[in-house]
């Protein structure tokens, strides 16, 4: 079975490591909460490895997802 996506990064984002001063690309990482792991495509920093996590998705399906976790 494919392993589903929860959320990918646009493909018109421009961002840079302000560490590597490096064009972030997209890649693969797992957000993990209460033992519950969910797959994303975000823009990660080829040299460093850091992760850019947008506010939008934070602050939305990521708040949403805890909470709904919480109330089980």
């Amino acid at each position: 079975m494919a392993e589903k996506t929860y959320y990918t990064m646009e493909p018109a984002g421009k961002l840079k490591c302000s560490k590597c001063k490096v064009p972030l690309e997209k890649g693969k990482a797992t957000f993990s909460y209460m033992g519950n792991a969910f797959p994303v495509e975000l823009p990660v920093c080829p040299k460093c490895g850091f992760i850019y996590v947008p506010e939008e998705l934070a602050l939305g399906k990521v708040l949403t997802v805890e909470r709904s976790l919480e109330d089980k």
